[in-house]
């Protein structure tokens, strides 16, 4: 069950196999269980939403929320068709490259959902293509949402010693050109192409959040790293 290649506008690798990888993931480094309540902040085209329904449980649940029409509709229309216990929303959230006329700023925007639903959360892509004041929201919005104890997994470009001595080596297809405070970017007039954000910050606008991390980080591939899990850098954080 995957969409026609038209309708995927983000993300990279094969559509099911990349859905695979995560959901191995959510097994492996969340202990995730088929009768939890899942929140896909981001989720897109379903990508990640397909695999879940052959894990997830009749006792277990998942909401997924995206700002562009296109793949909330596939995903309505497709999945929760035939799985009533799968909800997809749209939300009208600003962003230069999916959204430039959303009308509310991310660093302003209220998750849909009442407080302490969910028992995980996850955020693919999403703090990539995100700058720090609305990375500062979402992560305050995710303590919100997540019962006690509840996990979440999202990914990152984090900036380190490590990861900007590779970069300096020329091993990325990924370069932060733009440096502005605590993140860094690729282009200047479109910033949410990619934002590379430090990791001391990030870890700190986690810590005031009210969300904790549950070490190692997995750090990924995209600078040109010679040993990683995944592409892109994965964080693991619970509900203090």
């Amino acid at each position: 069950m995957a969409p026609p290649r038209k309708l995927i506008y983000v993300g990279r690798g094969n559509f099911v196999a990349v859905g695979q990888e995560f959901l191995n993931y959510f097994m492996s480094l969340c202990d995730l269980r088929p009768d939890e309540r899942v929140l896909d902040v981001g989720c897109g085209i379903g990508r990640l939403a397909v695999p879940l329904t052959q894990y997830l449980s009749k006792e277990g649940s998942y909401e997924g929320f995206d700002i562009v029409p296109n793949g909330i509709e596939w995903c309505r229309r497709r999945i929760s068709s035939r799985y009533p216990n799968f909800e997809f929303k749209l939300i009208d959230v600003n962003n230069s490259m999916y959204n430039p006329a959303g009308r509310a700023n991310p660093e302003e925007i209220r998750f849909p959902y009442e407080d302490e639903t969910f028992d995980f959360v996850f955020l693919a892509s999403v703090f990539t293509h995100m700058l720090p004041d609305g990375v500062a929201n979402y992560l305050s919005e995710i303590a919100r949402v997540l019962r006690n104890g509840g996990r979440c997994l999202m990914t990152a470009f984090l900036l380190n010693d490590e990861s900007n001595g590779y970069l300096s080596e020329g091993l990325s297809r990924l370069y932060p050109r733009l440096k502005a405070g605590p993140y860094s970017v690729i282009s200047k007039d479109s910033p949410e192409i990619t934002v590379f954000h430090d990791e001391e910050n990030f870890m700190s606008l986690m810590e005031r959040s009210g969300l904790r991390i549950r070490p190692p980080i997995q750090y990924g591939a995209w600078c040109g790293r010679r040993s990683f899990l995944s592409y892109q850098d994965i964080v693991i954080a619970s509900r203090s």
